[in-house]
């Protein structure tokens, strides 16, 4: 069921793209604060002109992730669009490809994705260039991305017989090399098939969400071999640098204990920031936003704020340590 429209990105009683209950933001500091949504309102306001303020330091080269896992429900896609936003925010110009067929990424950027629109199908298949599939998305002037259409769900079959077939997407990310993104993020469907492979060979980093709940772990295995064979044979740059805690439910022990196996598994790789479990998240993409237009004063916008903040520091120290 499609969700109704609240004005231009605003749903009852949640300060969306352009406020509270359509309040714009313009206008925030004649609310009232001394009821729950001023205050929440007011809150929104501290959080986003903070992250606007404190503008993160360009990378030094592009940093391209492949954002995987074949398990789903782990919370890619949620990782792609608000890390994406989150960066977006605070200065760099970031740019998400959506090479899943549900095309929720897209969705939740709220960009066109209706059958017809040019879109990461025909970018693979060769019919169009990825430059000629940028959409800007509504939210952020910094931030675009490549849409999936319902076709892409055919390109598993056609890829197969194609020349060079796990190669196509990193081929067509040469193309915007005179663009000047910093970061981006390639969102894939949950399974090991060439839409992924494409995505695995395109990307020198991979970020791995796992949720803080059973079976976490369950799949990880099969990826991290699938990551070692493509860096074997077709992207000898491929490391997993990322991992990132999602649907954290701090009120449980099983969350901290799945959180402490991550950690003694990957290191130093996973992110010291967690996402909370939270139906605000969930909610946005509903309304064609990320957490950070649809409820920036909530605890998911914030801990994706902290984590995109983590990721782009940890990828200045790495400069430093290769020099």
């Amino acid at each position: 069921m499609k969700l109704p429209k609240f004005g231009k990105g605003a749903a009852p009683g949640n300060p969306g793209a352009d406020g509270v209950d359509g309040v714009s933001r313009e206008t925030w500091d004649s609310v009232n604060m001394d009821t729950p949504i001023g205050a929440q309102a007011a809150q929104a306001v501290r959080i986003i002109h903070g992250a606007k303020g404190e503008q993160l330091p360009h990378p030094a080269q592009q940093r391209v992730f492949t954002i995987a896992n074949q398990k789903g429900g782990v919370g890619k896609t949620t990782t792609a669009v608000n890390m994406a936003a989150a960066l977006a925010l605070q200065g760099l110009h970031v740019l998400v490809i959506d090479l899943d067929p549900q095309g929720n990424a897209s969705t939740a950027l709220g960009i066109e994705h209706r059958p017809g629109t040019a879109s990461s199908y025909e970018v693979l298949i060769g019919e169009i260039t990825l430059e000629s599939a940028l959409q800007r998305s509504p939210h952020n002037e910094r931030l675009y991305c490549v849409p999936a259409t319902i076709d892409l769900a055919g390109a598993e079959i056609e890829l197969v017989s194609m020349v060079a077939r796990e190669t196509r997407l990193r081929n067509a990310l040469a193309s915007l090399k005179e663009h000047d993104f910093d970061y981006v993020f390639i969102d894939c469907p949950p399974s090991l098939g060439l839409l992924t492979i494409n995505a695995l060979v395109a990307a020198p980093e991979v970020l791995i969400p796992i949720q803080c709940e059973y079976y976490a772990l369950e799949g990880v295995g099969q990826l991290l071999r699938n990551i070692e064979m493509v860096k074997a044979h077709l992207n000898p740059q491929l490391e997993v640098t990322t991992v990132i805690l999602t649907m954290y439910d701090g009120r449980t022990k099983l969350a901290d204990q799945v959180a402490a196996d991550v950690r003694e598994h990957f290191g130093d790789r996973v992110l010291r920031t967690v996402i909370p479990r939270s139906v605000k998240v969930s909610e946005a993409p509903g309304y064609g936003m990320t957490i950070l237009d649809y409820d920036p004063g909530s605890r998911g916008a914030m801990s994706y704020l902290d984590a995109s903040r983590e990721l782009a520091q940890r990828g200045q120290q790495t400069v430093k340590e290769q020099r």
